[in-house]
This record gives structure tokens, C-alpha cells and sequence, in this order.
């Protein structure tokens, strides 16, 4: 048995976040920022977040936990802000009090110079690949200034000792495009709230919905990159061949988009922006879940419609490809097939029983999906960044004694 003065000790890290956005701004960049942080924090490390002002500022974190920066309104995202380059405030705050390492999750000016300042500094940093930025020029017809976004953030990303994906598939494809040193941090799914018992018959109702009647969903921001053209041709499937069932297409969320999709299905119910138990409730209470996107490096809406008991259709990508077992949690089509995504949603309403064997099986699945096993995986990435850092100053020392709080108890 080792005496007190061998006792092992494990090291507290001094973490700081660099993100345009986070919670309670609603999209999965933020809920997975906010998860990491808030499970970190558990954990026993300190974690300092570096973000642009925001409209709706409410914060209660202290001024050692919380650095406000500048920043310019974002077309398309009313209420967020693109960070602006801060390198001297950086330099300034961060040699005063230097962190062990640095997340930086966004790759706008603000996480550039946050690099630069941390190379200045000898400061390691690991990186976030959380939105394909390059694959959203060509939706908004900008194909060519893809080649040169591809570019930059390859050129951003290579900096940092580690950049972390949230799937295989998208360390393939960066792979590919000559991206280094990557590695999976996966993303979990709070199954306790989103849960097939948050079901309500009275929401169905306003929907004007029974028992046995189905409500096709769909949840997420409405805007181009989401190839949302193919929930209207999908559901119209699904009319024409059960045109003795009752349906309803139900779209939760907002973005610039909304507008144009209410001319074009106007028999749809659009319940715009939802969160927390609302939005759990609007997910159980629907049957099928339909996820036409080509563009997520994740899709953190497909694990929360797992979670909540849905039967599934998305193109085999992403989140789906890793946690969609096809026919059995759901259904999946190769990506861009449209006519294989709605044979694949025209399947699930077949029988009775295959939709509801399905439904239960991508529950069983989800709830084994914690963040838990997530933020362990993401402390030890950290840590082994702030190992791999020549020259690093020592860590701060905490005893083995004090116990790690667990971040997500109930998954």
C-alpha cells in the first residue's frame, strides 16, 4: 500500500473554451459546448469560456471564469455574434493567468487568434471540428470559395496538437483532405429527458392526431444547408401510399427557411424553436423521425429522436451511421439516394409491428448513449495534449482523495 508520501496524485486542469456560441443558444454545437463544460467542471477542473457578447447576456459566471470579447452580428443566426480577433486582450489575460490547454471550437477571428496567442505563448491547444463549414459554401452557391475554406481550416486545424471529430465517417473525409492528428470524441444524449413517457396525447390532439394515427417529425434549424426539399417529396410518398392512414408532417424549429417551407407544405404544423422538456415532449410525441441533412458532422437530433422512441430515416452518415444498425433501430439510405430515403421511411409504415419493434430497439440503443463515458474520453484528450506540450509548466496538484463528481448520474 503506497504511504501519504507516495500517495498518487491526479492533476486539475486549468481549461479555457474559445466558442461563438453556447447555451443557451439552441443548436448542437452549443448543447454539446455546455455539456463538455458543465461535466469538466464536475470533474474538478477549472474551465474558463471565451465567447463574443451576446443580445441575451445572463450570465453568473465570474470574471475568472468568463472572458467577453467583440463581436459582429451573423447573417442568418439573429442574436449570435462572429467573435472578433482579440489577440492582445488574449495575450494579455492568459500571461497573467496561463492555462494548461486550450479547446477552441469554433474557427472564426476569434479562435484564430486565440491560436496564434497560444502558440506565442507555448500554450497547447486541441481543437473542434463541429461544423462543415466548407460543404455550406457550396449550398449557398459559393463552390468556389469551397477549395479555399477547405484550406484554411485545414491550415487552422494542423496548428493544434488534436482536432476532434465527432464521427469516423468525418475523420475519413478530413482525412482525405490531408487534415492531422485527429481523433473521436463521439456525442452523448440525455436520455433521461428525451424519453418515450414524455408522450402527450394533448399535444397530438392539437395536432389533430389519434392513437393510431402517425405523426411524421422533423427537428431542427430550417435553413438551405439541411436539405429540407426532401421532407415535402418524403411525406407526400408516404400519402400517396397509405392514403388510408392519417399522418401529419410536424416541424420543429426556426431559421431562414421557415417561411418558405410554410407556402410550400402549408398542411404542416410548424411549432418553431423548442428546448427541454418541450422540446422532449414534441419528440415522443411523434412516430416517425425524418432526417434528410447531407451536411452534419454529427446530427446530435438523431441520438434525441433514438432516445425518445422514434422510428428513424436518415441517409447512412454521421451520427446515423454509427448509431442506426439499418431495419433494426431504424432506417438508413446512401447519402443522396432520394428515392432510397423515402422506400426507407415507405418501409417502416408497412406493418404495425416493425415501426413499433423499431421504435423500441433505437430507445434500448439510446439509452446507453450517456455523456458520461463522453467527458472521461474528452478529459483524457486534454490531458494528453497538455503532456505532449514540451516545456509545460506543472500542473496544479489536487489529491487523489477528492473524487471526481460524475457529470450525468443518471445515464
Amino acid at each position: 500500500m503506497a504511504s501519504a508520501d507516495t500517495e498518487v496524485m491526479t492533476t486539475a486542469l486549468h481549461i479555457t473554451l474559445i466558442t461563438e456560441t453556447f447555451p443557451p443558444e439552441i443548436n448542437g454545437v452549443a448543447n454539446t459546448l455546455g455539456r463538455l463544460c458543465d461535466g469538466l467542471r464536475a470533474r474538478g477542473h477549472r474551465v474558463e469560456l471565451v465567447r463574443p457578447r451576446q443580445g441575451s447576456d445572463q450570465t453568473r459566471l465570474s470574471d475568472d471564469e468568463l472572458l467577453l470579447c467583440r463581436g459582429w452580428p451573423l447573417p442568418g443566426y439573429p442574436g449570435l455574434q462572429w467573435g472578433q480577433s482579440s489577440m492582445h486582450k488574449l495575450l494579455r489575460r492568459w500571461t497573467r493567468h496561463r492555462p494548461d490547454v486550450l479547446y477552441i471550437a469554433t474557427e472564426g477571428p476569434l479562435g484564430l487568434s486565440a491560436l496564434r496567442a497560444a502558440r506565442r505563448l507555448g500554450i497547447s491547444v486541441v481543437s473542434g471540428f463541429h461544423t462543415n463549414f466548407q460543404q455550406y459554401s457550396s449550398q449557398y452557391g459559393l463552390g468556389l470559395l469551397t477549395r479555399l475554406l477547405t484550406h484554411y481550416l485545414r491550415g487552422f486545424h494542423n496548428r493544434s496538437k488534436l482536432t476532434l471529430v465527432p464521427s469516423a465517417s468525418q475523420r475519413m473525409e478530413l482525412e482525405r483532405r490531408h487534415f492531422e492528428r485527429l481523433a473521436v470524441l463521439s456525442r452523448g444524449v440525455d436520455s433521461q429527458l428525451f424519453h418515450p413517457a414524455k408522450r402527450l396525447d394533448s399535444l397530438r390532439e392539437s395536432w389533430g392526431l389519434k392513437n393510431d394515427d402517425v405523426a411524421v417529425i422533423h427537428v431542427g434549424r430550417l435553413a438551405q444547408e439541411k436539405n429540407l426539399g426532401l421532407l415535402k417529396r418524403c411525406f407526400q410518398t408516404l400519402q400517396s401510399t397509405y392514403p388510408q392512414r392519417r399522418m401529419k408532417l410536424i416541424v420543429v424549429g426556426d431559421g431562414p427557411q421557415r417561411a418558405m417551407l410554410e407556402k410550400e407544405l402549408p398542411e404542416a404544423i410548424f411549432c418553431g424553436s423548442q428546448h427541454g422538456e418541450a422540446l422532449a415532449c414534441h419528440y415522443a410525441s411523434g412516430d416517425l423521425f425524418l432526417f434528410p441533412s447531407l451536411t452534419e458532422t454529427f446530427g446530435n437530433v438523431v441520438l434525441e429522436a433514438l432516445a425518445s422512441g422514434l422510428g428513424v430515416v436518415a441517409y447512412d452518415q454521421a451520427a446515423a451511421a454509427q448509431h442506426i444498425r439499418h431495419g433494426y433501430n431504424g432506417v438508413l439510405a446512401m447519402p443522396g439516394d432520394v428515392e432510397a430515403f423515402c422506400d426507407a421511411a415507405r418501409w417502416l409504415l408497412e406493418e404495425t409491428e416493425t415501426l413499433r419493434c423499431v421504435r423500441l430497439n433505437a430507445r434500448q440503443h439510446a439509452s446507453r448513449q450517456g455523456w458520461g463515458a463522453i467527458i472521461e474520453q474528452f478529459e483524457g484528450q486534454l490531458r494528453g495534449a497538455c503532456e505532449a506540450q514540451a516545456g509545460a509548466r506543472p500542473l496544479l496538484a489536487m489529491p487523489h482523495s477528492i473524487k471526481p463528481a460524475s457529470s450525468t448520474p443518471h445515464d
